[in-house]
C-alpha cells in the first residue's frame, strides 16, 4: 500500500521517483546471489505480518533474488549438472581391488609308478591385489601382486608361488589420444556452462518481471488516486447541478447525466482497487518476503527525490551487446561446441579397434610363503605381448552416428544464425517501443492539459446555461481517461526500458547484479 503522505503525489513526483530508481545500481555480488536469507529479522523489507512492506525498487529486486521460489529451484541446476562432470572425470580415477579364493579338488591321476591310477586331493588358496588406471591417452596400466598355495597329496611339501606383474594396454586406433578420450568430460563441462547461461536468462527474466510488476503496482495506486479525485469532482458537480436545478437555472433532465457519470466513476474505482489488489498478490509472489501471513502483507512503495537523465544509446550498440550477452545465443554457441566434440568422438568411432598389450611379471617359488617372497631374485619371469583387432565389416552404426553428428552441427550453426537474427529483431523492436513510449509521455501530457481546459470551459458554460450536464460529464470522462493515459505512458516507458535491457542482455549488469554466465562464448572462426 502506498504511504498516506504520498497519497496525492503529482505526475512529476511519480516521474522523479520512477526514473531514479530505474537507473540506480543494486550492487549485488555473486556471493549474495547464491546466499539464502539466513537472518530474516534483518533481511530487506522484513517485518511482522501486520506491518507494511516498505520497498524501493532495488530492495524489491533483492528480495526477489533471495526468496523467489522459482529461482531457488533454478539455482540448483548448475550444481546438479556438475555431478555429471564428476562422473566423467571418474573414468580417469585409479581403482584398487582384491580377490581371494580357496578350493579343493578330489580326483584321480595316473600313478607315478606303473600304469594304474591313484587318488589325490589338492587344496588351493589364492589372493590377488591390483591397482589399475585409465589415462586420457588411451593407455590402461594395471599393477598386481598375488600369492598362490597348492597342497596336494601327490607331493610331500606344500607349494607357494608369489608374483608381481604389470600390464600395459595402449589403443592404437579407436580410443587413441587425449582429445577423443576427454571429449565426454568436455561435453559435461559445456553442459554445466549451459545451465549457468540458463540460470542467467531465467534470472534476467525474473528481475524484469519484478520491476515491471513494481511499476504496475505503482501505476495501480496512481490510478486509484486519479479516479478518487475525479469521483470527488463529479460528486461536487452533482451537488452544484442539484443546486442549479433547485433555483431553476437548469432543467431536472440535466441531473441524469451527472448521476450516470458518478455511477460510472464509482465503477471505475471498484475496478481500479481490484486491479491493484491483483497486482499486489503478483508482487508478493515474486518477492516472497519471509514471515507468516504472506498474502495479507501490504506493500508501500518508497519515493526518491531526484531525477537523473537516462540517455539511450544508438540501437546498433544495443544489438552488438545482445549478440554477445544474450544467454540464449551463448547457449546456442555452447551447443555448437558440444557438437564439435561429438564429431571428434564419432569420427574416432569409424576407426578399427586395435590395442597393443604387454604383460611383464616376476615370480618366486618355494615350499613356504616367506621363502617365495625371498626368491624374487631368481631368474623366474613371464612376458607376454600382442595386439587385439576388431572391426565390423560394414560399420554401419559408427557411420550413421558420425553422419548424424555432422548434420546436427550444421543444424546448430543454422539455428544460431536464425536465433541471432531473431534477437536483433527483438532488440530493434524494443528500441522502437522505448522511443514510442517516450514520445507518448509528452503527447499524453498535452492531451491531459487540453482536457482540463475543455472541462473548465464546459463547466463555466454550464453555470451560465450555455452547456449541458451531458457535455460536462463527457469532458470529465475525457479528463479521467487522459490522466490515466498520462501515468500509463510513463509506466509503459519504464517497462519498455526494462524490456530493452532484458532483450539486449544488459539488465543484470546495469543493476549491478553478478550472476554466472557473464562471459560471452566465442566460436572458432576457422
Amino acid at each position: 500500500m502506498m504511504h498516506p503522505r504520498y497519497g496525492h503525489c503529482s505526475l512529476a513526483c511519480f516521474t522523479v521517483w520512477a526514473v531514479l530508481i530505474l537507473s540506480a545500481p543494486f550492487a549485488l555480488s555473486a556471493h549474495q546471489f547464491d546466499r539464502k536469507a539466513q537472518e530474516p529479522e534483518t533481511a530487506v523489507g522484513t517485518a511482522a505480518p501486520s506491518e507494511h512492506l516498505k520497498l524501493t525498487l532495488a530492495e524489491a529486486v533483492l528480495l526477489c533474488l533471495e526468496n523467489n521460489r522459482s529461482l531457488l529451484v533454478q539455482r540448483l541446476n548448475p550444481s546438479i549438472q556438475q555431478t555429471f562432470e564428476e562422473q566423467e572425470r571418474a573414468v580417469f580415477d585409479p581403482s584398487i581391488g582384491a580377490e581371494a579364493s580357496v578350493g579343493r579338488v578330489e580326483g584321480e591321476s595316473l600313478a607315478r609308478a606303473g600304469s594304474e591310477t591313484e587318488d589325490f586331493t589338492t587344496d588351493t588358496a589364492e589372493g590377488v591385489i591390483f591397482l589399475e588406471q585409465y589415462f586420457p591417452t588411451g593407455t590402461t596400466v594395471a599393477v598386481e601382486t598375488g600369492t598362490r598355495m597348492d597342497d596336494s597329496s601327490l607331493y610331500d611339501d606344500t607349494f607357494y608361488s608369489t608374483r608381481l606383474g604389470m600390464t600395459v594396454s595402449q589403443a592404437l586406433l579407436r580410443g587413441f589420444g587425449a582429445d577423443v578420450n576427454r571429449a565426454r568430460l568436455q561435453q559435461a563441462r559445456l553442459d554445466t556452462r549451459m545451465t549457468e547461461y540458463e540460470l542467467r536468462g531465467f534470472t534476467e527474466a525474473l528481475v524484469a518481471e519484478a520491476e515491471r510488476t513494481y511499476w504496475d503496482y505503482a501505476l495501480g495506486w496512481r490510478q486509484i488516486e486519479i479516479v478518487e479525485t475525479s469521483l470527488e469532482v463529479v460528486r461536487q458537480q452533482l451537488d452544484e447541478t442539484q443546486a442549479l436545478i433547485a433555483v431553476g437555472r437548469l432543467a431536472r433532465a440535466e441531473l441524469a447525466a451527472v448521476q450516470a457519470e458518478v455511477a460510472a466513476q464509482e465503477q471505475s474505482l471498484i475496478e481500479a482497487r481490484a486491479n491493484k489488489e491483483s497486482i499486489r498478490l503478483q508482487l508478493l509472489r515474486l518477492l516472497n518476503p519471509p514471515g507468516d501471513g504472506l498474502w495479507q502483507r501490504e506493500v508501500d512503495l518508497i519515493h526518491q527525490p531526484t531525477l537523473p537523465e537516462i540517455k539511450l544509446e544508438d540501437v546498433g550498440l544495443h544489438v552488438a551487446v545482445a549478440q554477445r550477452m544474450r544467454p540464449v545465443l551463448n547457449e546456442a554457441r555452447l551447443a555448437i561446441l558440444r557438437g564439435d566434440l561429438q564429431i571428434v568422438r564419432t569420427r574416432n568411432g569409424l576407426l578399427p579397434l586395435m590395442n597393443l598389450f604387454i604383460t611383464l611379471g616376476k615370480s618366486g617359488y618355494a615350499s613356504s610363503f616367506g621363502d617365495s617372497m625371498e626368491n624374487f631374485t631368481e631368474d623366474n619371469y613371464d612376458a607376454l605381448a600382442g595386439f587385439r583387432f576388431h572391426y565390423p565389416v560394414v560399420n554401419r552404426d559408427a557411420k550413421a552416428a558420425h553422419r548424424r553428428a555432422l548434420l546436427s552441427r550444421e543444424q546448430g550453426q543454422r539455428a544460431l544464425e536464425n536465433l541471432s537474427q531473431l534477437v536483433e529483431v527483438d532488440v530493434r523492436t524494443a528500441y522502437i517501443e522505448v522511443n514510442r513510449t517516450q514520445q507518448q509521455i509528452s503527447a499524453s501530457s498535452a492531451t491531459r492539459r487540453f482536457d482540463e481546459e475543455k472541462l473548465r470551459t464546459e463547466t463555466e458554460k454550464l453555470r451560465v446555461g450555455k452547456s449541458t450536464s451531458f457535455l460536462v460529464a463527457q469532458a470529465q470522462r475525457d479528463l479521467l481517461v487522459s490522466r490515466i493515459a498520462e501515468v500509463q505512458a510513463l509506466a509503459n516507458y519504464l517497462k519498455a526500458l526494462i524490456d530493452l535491457y532484458r532483450l539486449d542482455g544488459s539488465l543484470l549488469e546495469r543493476r549491478g547484479i553478478e550472476v554466472p554466465g557473464r562471459e560471452p562464448v566465442e566460436l572458432d572462426k576457422n
